[in-house]
């Protein structure tokens, strides 16, 4: 396949033509055991609109956080008010960023001390928040040189912070002069200590581990697209790493966020939607709605699942609690 560009590869998640393909919203059944998920007949809601690219979504005190990329804002929505809320403005650490790239604020994760850590994608960082919006610094650096730009994140069990490390806040990509490390990661930072766990992945993308901690997933979004699986050993050693789902090269968008639910099933997002896999790998479903969908979040008590679309915010319920974050707060 050939390699897209930075504008091509990622402007196709928020152009009005990349959702053409997306002609109504559905639940597609393709398991019986997805009655175990998602009850038939399961509607979705469109609950927030009026952005440019949205991703990152994360509950927190009774909030859905998110980023609008390319409107450069971290944002809540209230569920009991319906009141969207700016937090903070040029997230990702650039002023007056151009809205035709990928250079806001991504992913965002609650920390223990109940701060939030944030992807700043145009300055390769991940910083401290609170929630008015103030920055404390975290992690820029590996062994001296910038981050590429800090894209998804999550801790483990064990208190580890992983994330991926793609070059998407950079205007040229892997080209980009500004690019100091000369591999894209998945990295793991504990005991104070920064280390890439993964360096072969182009680009590395949406991260999320099992119920257990012991498998690891992660989206690969070019120019394989797939979803990678790895098994998970002492102080976060990978081994094993098998294709759970891939995508053609022709596909009109590329995977990117996951989450894991109690259960073990993985939601991922990619050409086509939304899929609900199994543990063993088997796709029990597929979430379609008018635009490409790049992350999900399980808010409340797990069960209440959002959709980012690359406009909009959409909303469904599910059977099974999804992934309950290390330091979560309802």
């Amino acid at each position: 396949m050939k390699i897209l560009t930075h504008a091509v590869l990622l402007g196709l998640l928020a152009v009005p033509g990349a959702t053409a393909a997306f002609a109504q919203t559905s639940i597609q059944r393709m398991d019986p055991a997805l009655d175990r998920v998602i009850a038939p007949g399961t509607k979705i809601e469109k609950v927030a609109t009026g952005f440019i690219f949205i991703e990152g979504p994360m509950w927190k005190n009774g909030k859905l956080w998110f980023s609008d990329v390319r409107g450069d804002k971290v944002r809540t929505y209230d569920p009991a008010t319906k009141k969207v809320t700016v937090i903070l403005n040029d997230s990702g650490g650039m002023k007056n960023a151009p809205p035709d790239g990928n250079f806001g604020s991504n992913a965002m994760v609650t920390d223990k001390d109940g701060s939030i850590l944030l992807t700043r994608m145009a300055i390769g960082t991940i910083e401290r928040m609170d929630d008015h919006g103030n920055l404390k610094p975290f992690l820029s650096k590996y062994e001296g040189k910038r981050l590429n730009s800090p894209n998804d994140l999550v801790f483990t069990g064990d208190g580890a912070l992983w994330f991926t490390d793609p070059p998407f806040g950079l205007p040229k990509m892997d080209a980009d002069p500004k690019k100091q490390l000369k591999f894209n990661a998945v990295f793991r930072y504990a005991g104070g200590k920064l280390t890439p766990m993964i360096t072969d992945l182009k680009a590395p993308n949406g991260i999320g581990f099992s119920p257990d901690g012991k498998t690891l997933y992660i989206s690969n979004s070019m120019p394989d697209m797939a979803v990678y699986a790895y098994d998970v050993g002492p102080g976060g050693k990978l081994s094993n790493r098998r294709t759970v789902i891939s995508y053609p090269g022709s596909a009109p968008d590329v995977p990117d966020g996951l989450k894991v639910d109690s259960a073990g099933n993985v939601w991922t997002t990619g050409p086509g939607g939304v899929r609900i896999i199994s543990p063993k790998g088997k796709v029990l479903g597929q979430i379609k709605i008018p635009e490409i969908v790049a992350n999900i979040g399980f808010a409340g008590d797990g069960k209440t699942v959002y959709l980012t679309g690359s406009t909009s915010l959409y909303r469904l319920e599910s059977k099974v609690a999804g992934e309950i974050p290390m330091y979560y707060r309802k």
